[in-house]
């Protein structure tokens, strides 16, 4: 682990160098008892007549609580426990917090703090206080890695001085470049390696390594978050080669011992832009028992067949943990000689796969299931859109076409109503909620945003592979093989109070008391279902949900209600389903499967301790073995944290091309609907556009506003003007920002918002009665959400402070976490 000094303070006036904390830190590291100063001094060689400057870094260390004397005046180490570790999550206002690896409540890291470091870093830290809001403060006093080494940014000229501004508005410091530039132009989008670090007293330096472009370039916003948020995007050379090596075709090798599934008219069911094919379904009907049921066939690409454990792919693979979904371009897990060839089950070729073999009844239970390798040869490559034409309309011309498999489709049409009714029955939440799909014209740019309509094919492909799933978690489960499931708490206290306390309030109840189940928020949904507030209503149960993570401690899914759920599906995309895959295949075979982390692959563990803490099994579960199941939980932690790395890369460039598509519409008028209310304003996504933005407090009025954040809304302390989530406005486009990825709406003055009912004595006890914050709708200052970007700008030269004043007042930004709305849990997210 990289350690390193954090504060040193200048100590030019020496005209003789002055050892490093870290230098100081690493003798009495090795030391076994405690060192007088001359001692250490002797130990790193300072002659006598140059050890001023080093006895005042130690009394400096001494004071940052880094070291302290004994009663002998001898120095040592300050003891590990009165530290607090975690990685520093910065803030685009210069603050930031850092985040615990014990779980506990976060530290805050006020602007001075965080000149020493940068986002992502992990550091040592004591809690020297509380600060005006009663959060625990912390003051660093070790750097134990750099998580920056490189850096994306726009390469700008300030008053001569050359810096790059970062694209992660997180990262609060300006990078000096000192060095050769490449030739980079002034504005054009560079990657900087960092050559020295920023302490309190200096700003970080660095070089130019690669030049992108200009930023209007096509593409270049994926160019940008990929680098911005550490997502490999280019194959190792040992990758490269072991899939050279790989054949173009199913060789009559790979078929031995397989199970011959070639005169099975097994087809694939997919969207129109697809291009890598993970499953393929059959179904006929069977006689279970004295009933009627189904055989459903999962056949999933073989992955593991050519992707062996330690191999250029395997690594390659862990890395990446998950392909990456961009508007236009995909970021795959695996070379596309494997994803969109040898391993993607496309029409009438032969392919490897893992077969998943089900007799299902009639009520949806699944009766009996086996696990063997087979080898197939695709009927068809169908769509979504087309499969659900033929189901809509058994005698029209989609069916004519497909003729020869309307039987089948018609059997997994049965297998899926059964499958579904189970699946109400067992109490399964499904929301129901809004995706868009980005149309983007040839320079890759917003051409238009249409809603996502899920039909009855998306379903059905979605509960065959719900199910597939569900018989590998029992599989792994019933023969005691570790794995990865996917797991899913339920909600946490904190949040299931808040949710109860709002639906209070709104004249509803959640069943199921201290530990509701599932079927507790299904009943819930399917009473609200029909309220014209049921949108606001369906939000707030959704964000008293968890997040699902990978774990091999099985603590069954709660959104699904599942005891047990692990991911098999989709091998080619997703790398728990591979280990996965691995830990079948070692069961079959009579063996056991332990991974191993790959030599020089550093496993992502940057998920929130809670978040982690909250997934995981209770103690007694949890005493087993942990030697069998270390490896397991660390690739569980690995894959989940480079999940939410895609997701967030991901966001990131829909909303920066969402706001290049709006950005010729300043002026412009939408109705639209609040998706977020927040003290500093109100989120609202527009109607026709389904782009979102933010009506800072500043444009609700000259009203003292009321934010009651358990039932998420603004109230106009002298007007009654209620905003709530799902309520509906008018709103003109004021403000685009490229760089901070945000679109600013002021409402529109003739929109009927007022709630129903008048201002009651509600509205001038709220702040009593709920806690809410009281807000005045004053202008934006200095570092507030909203007002202008506070910059932990370091020692900067004096060319750089004259430029920073310079443009400082035109550096204003909203720096809002955006509230946007949840995306439904699709089968490419389950």
């Amino acid at each position: 682990m990289q350690r390193e000094k954090i504060i040193d303070k200048p100590l030019s006036k020496y005209p003789y160098p002055i050892p490093s904390r870290e230098e100081i830190l690493g003798v009495l590291r090795t030391s076994e008892a405690p060192l007088a100063a001359n001692d250490i001094a002797e130990a790193l060689s300072i002659k006598r007549q140059e050890r001023e400057g080093f006895f005042k870094r130690l009394a400096a260390m001494e004071r940052d609580g880094q070291i302290r004397l004994d009663q002998r005046n001898h120095y040592q180490l300050t003891h590990p426990s009165n530290f607090v570790g975690g990685r520093v999550q910065g803030h685009r206002d210069g603050y930031g917090f850092l985040v615990r690896d014990d779980g506990q409540d976060d530290l805050f890291l006020p602007t001075g703090e965080m000149q020493k470091v940068m986002h992502n870093d992990r550091v040592l830290a004591r809690i020297v206080g509380y600060d005006r809001r009663g959060r625990p403060e912390g003051h660093i006093v070790e750097v134990t890695d750099r998580a920056n080494k490189r850096v994306i940014g726009r390469l700008l000229n300030e008053n001569g001085a050359l810096i790059v501004a970062p694209e992660d508005k997180r990262i609060g410091h300006d990078i000096l470049i000192t060095q050769n530039t490449k030739k980079a132009k002034v504005g054009q989008v560079v990657v900087v390696e960092l050559t020295d670090f920023p302490s309190r007293h200096s700003q970080p330096l660095g070089r130019v390594v690669e030049v992108l472009g200009d930023i209007d370039d096509p593409g270049m916003e994926i160019e940008i978050a990929v680098r911005k948020y550490g997502v490999p995007h280019e194959f190792s050379q040992a990758a490269l080669d072991d899939a050279a090596r790989l054949p173009d075709e199913v060789r009559p090798a790979d078929v031995r011992h397989r199970v011959d599934l070639r005169d099975v008219p097994l087809v694939t069911i997919d969207g129109e832009d697809a291009r890598d094919f993970d499953d393929a379904v059959y179904c006929e009907p069977v006689a279970v028992g004295k009933g009627e049921g189904f055989r459903l066939i999962v056949a999933i690409a073989d992955v593991s067949h050519y992707v062996h454990p330690g191999s250029g792919l395997d690594v390659d693979a862990i890395e990446r943990s998950t392909s990456v979904y961009f508007p236009r371009r995909v970021i795959p897990m695996l070379p596309e000689k494997l994803s969109n060839g040898l391993c993607s089950l496309n029409p009438h070729v032969d392919r490897c796969v893992l077969v998943c073999d089900m007799v299902i009844t009639a009520r949806g239970e699944i009766k009996a299931y086996q696990f063997y390798p087979g080898v197939m040869h695709s009927a068809a490559r169908l769509t979504y859109t087309e499969v659900a034409a033929v189901l809509k309309n058994t005698k029209g011309p989609e069916a004519a076409r497909r003729a020869a498999l309307l039987p089948q489709l018609q059997n997994l049409y049965g297998v899926y109503k059964s499958l579904f009714a189970a699946r109400q029955k067992r109490g399964a939440i499904d929301f129901d909620t809004t995706e868009t799909y980005i149309v983007c014209n040839a320079q890759g740019k917003i051409e238009q945003i249409i809603p996502r309509t899920r039909n009855d094919a998306h379903k059905l492909i979605e509960e065959c592979m719900l199910a597939a799933n569900v018989c590998a978690a029992d599989f792994m489960k019933r023969n005691k093989h570790p794995g990865l499931y996917r797991v899913h708490a339920g909600p946490t206290a904190e949040k299931l109070e808040n949710l109860r306390t709002f639906l209070r309030g709104m004249g509803l109840t959640l069943g199921g008391g201290e530990t509701p189940h599932a079927s507790d928020y299904a009943a819930l949904m399917a009473h609200i279902r029909d309220r014209p507030d049921a949108q606001m209503l369906q939000t707030m149960l959704l964000r008293s949900m968890q997040q699902a993570v990978y774990s091999p401690d099985n603590i069954g899914h709660f959104g699904l209600a599942y005891e047990a759920y692990a991911h098999f599906t989709s091998p080619i995309r997703r790398y728990p389903d591979l280990l996965t895959h691995r830990a079948i295949y070692a069961i079959l075979q009579g063996r056991k499967y332990t991974p191993e982390a790959p030599h020089g692959v550093e496993l992502n563990t940057a998920l929130s301790p809670r978040a982690r803490a909250m997934q995981q099994a209770d103690d007694e579960k949890r005493s087993r073995n942990r030697s069998n199941t270390a490896i397991w939980e660390e690739l569980g932690l690995h894959c989940s944290a480079n999940e939410r790395r895609a997701d967030e890369a991901s966001r990131d460039v829909e909303a920066w091309l969402k706001c290049y598509f709006m950005r010729d519409k300043l002026g412009e008028e939408y109705g639209g609907m609040v998706s977020g209310v927040t003290s500093f304003g109100i989120f609202v996504q527009l109607d026709a556009l389904f782009v979102e933005g933010l009506v800072h407090v500043t444009e609700l009025g000259s009203d003292y506003f009321q934010y009651d954040e358990i039932k998420n809304e603004l109230r106009g302390e002298r007007t009654g003007i209620r905003y709530r989530l799902s309520d509906r406005v008018r709103v003109q486009v004021s403000r685009v920002d490229l760089d901070a990825r945000k679109i600013d709406f002021r409402l529109v003055r003739d929109t009927p918002i007022k709630s129903p009912g008048t201002r009651t004595a509600l509205a001038d006890d709220a702040a009593a009665e709920t806690g809410g914050a009281r807000v005045r709708a004053l202008p934006p200052v200095e570092g507030a959400p909203g007002g202008r970007r506070k910059k932990a700008a370091p020692a900067p030269s004096l060319a750089v402070k004259e430029a920073r004043a310079a443009r400082g007042a035109a550096r204003k930004n909203a720096s809002a976490k955006s509230a946007a709305s949840s995306k439904a849990q699709t089968r490419k997210k389950r």
